[in-house]
């Protein structure tokens, strides 16, 4: 789910899981309301996309509530006419039930989706029905969407597999091992998650609990591959440098069941720079050398409302943030990041006419052909340059606010030998990150 801000993200993890509560008081069903919700998995998107996109919305008609949020957004582009194969999309709703996350999916143009596979809000969950399960796998096969290599699930943000407390770190690892099973039910191969917190303890053995606990949860399912996301760098988070996510690898026993998401806004954050050809160069570069390329597995996809190594994890939309553009093009025309998903977590709240936030899933459907356009693009034409421009001008206020939260902080900082005030709350993840 996109992380623009902490009150945005409580209000869209709220939405999503008021919609979770519900079905748990009735039989899961693929309502037109429940559409509305995100999905995702990998398409080989095909000839046939348009065809069963459009029976997708057929299927909905006269359904009442929700039916202006199932339709079709944009239709999806077939990989096979990309220059690479790209396969972009978003974190979209399972509300109503998983099956709906492909739905979802389909609606905005997506080739690649994440999704989460339960409450993020609690700790006890029910069992996948046999029906969201059924329907998930059915939908994915009718819409041509290879789950097991483009689909791409979010951790609860409430497990921290480095909890040092033992009650503590067994409800983290039941939760985590419970998403790992819900996948394996699903066909679902890959399971993003973020590293986790050190509770204020030393790094070195936040990242051995992390790694036991990956060891554990290994050997407890067979098949899903566990995704280290990389952080902005705030905190006690552990996973914000390349070292933190190597070491964490090293002590991993089964290295074929463990890899690496990265965030392109973290990234950013933790002083990775993306913005030219040379800084992403250097980048990727330090990435394969320290990690390693073979654990590359996936993307998030995000520009940044907080400057070049801020460790502020705000996400800006695509073009608009201090990345730009350029850090996008470069990704897209990057042959190694081919056949993995990239999954948008950008914010589509706008304001509606009664000045209450609504999302706008067509800033999804339209970021997705804003990224597919920049295959095999010439970033050196008028037409690149204009569009970077437009983008940049379109963010320049927000980036601006950032920017001054971020110089006004910087000033009032404990000048070197002082020592800095405790933090009184221990956070599993960067501010509002996804």
């Amino acid at each position: 789910m996109p992380r623009p801000t902490r009150g945005s993200q409580k209000a869209a993890i709220k939405r999503e899981e008021d919609d979770f509560d519900e079905v748990k008081a009735s039989k899961p069903r693929q309502s037109a309301a429940a559409a509305k919700r995100k999905a995702d998995s990998e398409p080989e998107a095909d000839a046939d996309s348009k065809t069963q996109a459009s029976k997708a919305v057929k299927k909905r008609k006269g359904k009442g509530k929700g039916d202006e949020e199932a339709m079709v957004l944009a239709e999806r582009t077939a990989v096979s006419a990309l220059g690479k194969a790209m396969y972009i999309g978003a974190h979209v709703s399972a509300a109503g039930g998983v099956q709906n996350a492909v739905t979802n999916a389909v609606q905005i143009g997506a080739n690649s989706f994440a999704l989460f596979l339960k409450s993020q809000r609690k700790w006890s969950n029910p069992p996948i029905t046999a029906e969201a399960k059924n329907g998930f796998i059915s939908q994915c096969k009718e819409h041509h969407y290879h789950a097991n290599e483009h689909a791409l699930p979010h951790g609860s943000y409430l497990v921290n597999l480095a909890q040092a407390d033992k009650d503590k770190a067994k409800q983290a690892y039941d939760s985590f091992v419970d998403d790992l099973d819900r996948c394996e039910q699903l066909g679902i191969k890959l399971y993003n998650f973020h590293p986790g917190s050190t509770g204020g303890d030393t790094k070195a053995a936040a990242i051995k609990r992390i790694a036991t606990q990956l060891n554990k949860a290994h050997k407890a399912t067979k098949t899903v591959i566990t995704v280290l996301e990389n952080m902005a760098g705030s905190g006690n988070v552990v996973g914000s440098t390349w070292e933190d996510l190597r070491d964490i690898i090293a002590l991993v026993e089964n290295k074929s069941r463990v890899g690496v998401c990265i965030d392109t806004c973290h990234a950013f954050a933790a002083g990775y720079d993306l913005r030219t050809p040379e800084t992403f160069k250097k980048t990727v570069d330090s990435f394969n050398e320290i990690v390693g390329a073979n654990y590359l597995k996936a993307f998030h996809l995000n520009d940044s409302k907080a400057p070049f190594n801020s460790n502020r994890d705000l996400h800006a939309n695509i073009g608009t943030g201090f990345l730009g553009l350029r850090a996008f093009h470069s990704l897209m025309n990057h042959a190694e990041f081919q056949d993995k998903p990239m999954v948008l977590e950008t914010p589509i709240d706008r304001k509606g006419a009664d000045g209450k936030s609504v999302e706008d899933k067509q800033i999804w459907a339209n970021e997705i052909k804003l990224l597919e356009s920049l295959i095999d693009m010439d970033p050196e034409t008028e037409d690149f340059r204009k569009l970077e421009k437009e983008l940049q001008a379109k963010g320049s206020d927000e980036r601006k606010k950032i920017q001054d939260q971020v110089d006004k902080k910087s000033k009032s900082a404990p000048k070197k030998g002082k020592a800095a005030p405790k933090m009184k709350k221990e956070a599993t993840s960067d501010e509002g990150s996804d």
